[in-house]
């Protein structure tokens, strides 16, 4: 394992740690010379190999010494990232991390050729109005959402919002509630309203396709699935096409925000919980 750039942007190493990086490299520097001059001294004393039991099985390299090295300071690494990063139960990382990595591969492998190659053929307004589409057709999860937060208000808005893109707007293909009448959407979904009625996260989760998550908001997904009328479509092939289609084009939108998060964080597994925890608890609060 290589020692990459440290942190997740916004923190620093400590003194002690680079410490440790010198000390690392120094060391092994030394034994690597140390070594080098024994074992020409070996050839010089005892050219007889028969005669003189060689030695260099037993000692461990400046190589495997500066490994050792390189390991513990990865370890330090990891213990300054758990310290900074937002608490949150993780009983399942190992599971979590595997499932991470699916994803991962997953991203790599599968979703972004797939969304690659529909941005070439795509124009973007055709994009950004499929994107619409679905924005539209998951009204009932916003708009059940923001009363059971009681936020009547915005509830009435997504309302108004839906009967005017649906009516002027071709079935919400486009968005002149947003573009006419200044009416904003929302970003509620069942998993807000839990928490505002005193849900705890419970324990963070990573799930196939959808990513980072926690109990609470593993909950509120499957509640707005309930919600979403793409469910309901028959016969069940075709619901999954549709919502392929829907997550095929948001990925259109958002090529390489992953790949620069990746490459921006130490460990992109607690860059990622810590992130999507910061997130949800900011939606909460707001």
């Amino acid at each position: 394992m290589t020692i990459r750039h440290t942190f997740v942007k916004g923190n620093r190493m400590k003194p002690h740690t680079w410490l440790m990086l010198v000390l690392a490299v120094v060391t092994a520097g030394c034994t690597a010379s140390k070594k080098t001059a024994a074992n020409a001294q070996h050839r010089i004393v005892a050219p007889n190999p028969a005669a003189t039991p060689s030695q260099d099985s037993a000692e461990p390299t400046g190589d495997d010494e500066f490994a050792l090295f390189e390991d513990e300071l990865e370890k330090e690494l990891e213990k300054e990232l758990e310290k900074d990063a937002v608490k949150i139960s993780d009983p399942l990382k190992p599971l979590n991390r595997a499932m991470h990595n699916f994803n991962d591969k997953l991203y790599f492998w599968l979703l972004r050729p797939c969304a690659r190659a529909y941005k070439k053929i795509a124009p973007e307004p055709v994009r950004t109005g499929v994107r619409n589409f679905f924005s539209n057709l998951a009204t009932p999860v916003r708009f059940v959402s923001c009363h059971l937060q009681g936020k009547h208000k915005a509830a009435g808005r997504e309302l108004h919002r839906f009967a005017y893109n649906t009516t002027f707007g071709l079935l919400g293909i486009g968005d002149p509630a947003k573009n006419k009448l200044g009416l904003e959407p929302t970003d509620e979904d069942l998993g807000q309203a839990l928490a505002k009625h005193g849900v705890g996260n419970g324990v963070y989760i990573v799930l196939p396709l959808f990513g980072p998550s926690t109990v609470r908001d593993a909950l509120g997904l499957v509640g707005d699935q309930f919600l979403n009328p793409v469910r309901y479509v028959k016969p069940p092939e075709t619901s999954i096409a549709i919502s392929a289609t829907r997550i095929n084009n948001e990925n259109s939108f958002r090529l390489g925000e992953y790949e620069s998060f990746k490459e921006a964080a130490y460990d992109p597994y607690i860059a990622m919980r810590q992130a999507y925890i910061q997130y949800r608890n900011e939606k909460v609060t707001q």
